[in-house]
């Protein structure tokens, strides 16, 4: 939800208490996700697979609630809907271990990446990533202590109704602790920052005047709906 200050925020139960930092995505750490490159990831831009991960932000902009309305800019007949889970940090995460790196989550919701189709750069677009209202988030945070596993979850996403894609968080190439550490090694995370753990490929299309549904068992559903900019 918007707070009176224009502030995207989710209120939940443990510390740091809500959303309050940044949200960060991560490409191509879901197997399929890679898969979809084929041979072209050993050619340019990519010249090899990411050795390190990939980031991109999703800015304040494109913060979003379950039950929001997607604009879609005119001339543009579909959007994407990339479905993942994303991680609440819980207190400044700097050089964690894999080991220890779970102790730093407050918990999990759910992340919708929606953009405007284009093709695979390890430089992300944000002309199409990062448009008002293009990252909903929720329906709430659910406590760490209530996700036996996170790299065991099984992600669902609907259409209109009719089941889409089905995605599970055990098939990331790095799973939940290690992208936590390896990102900590070279970025300090902090309290109320998200980092979505990275979605499937091929993501889901949407067209104007569709639902998507995104659910979880344990972490609820992401409603989210697809309108024409002019309408």
């Amino acid at each position: 939800m918007l707070t009176d200050s224009g502030y995207f925020s989710i209120p939940f139960d443990v510390a740091p208490y809500r959303l309050s930092g940044s949200v960060y995505g991560t490409l191509m750490n879901h197997r399929s996700a890679l898969a979809v490159l084929g041979d072209s990831a050993n050619q340019p831009p990519y010249m090899a697979a990411p050795i390190a991960p990939v980031l991109y932000i999703k800015p304040r902009n494109t913060l979003a609630g379950s039950g929001s309305v997607v604009k879609i800019p005119v001339g543009t007949p579909q959007l994407e809907v990339g479905a993942c889970v994303g991680v609440v940090i819980g207190r400044t995460a700097c050089k964690v271990p894999e080991s220890q790196a779970l102790d730093y989550v407050a918990g999990y919701l759910l992340v919708a990446d929606v953009s405007i189709p284009h093709s695979n750069y390890h430089r992300p677009s944000i002309r199409f990533k990062a448009r008002d209202g293009y990252c909903p988030m929720g329906p709430a945070v659910v406590a760490r202590a209530a996700v036996a596993n996170p790299d065991a979850l099984i992600i669902r996403t609907y259409v209109e109704g009719a089941l889409v894609q089905t995605t599970s968080t055990a098939d990331l190439i790095r799973p939940t602790a290690r992208l936590l550490a390896d990102v900590t090694e070279f970025m300090t995370l902090s309290p109320g920052d998200v980092l979505a753990l990275g979605a499937a490929a091929p993501a889901p299309r949407v067209r104007s005047g569709e639902t998507a549904i995104i659910a979880v068992d344990g972490l609820g559903s992401l409603t989210i709906l697809f309108m024409d900019a002019a309408a």
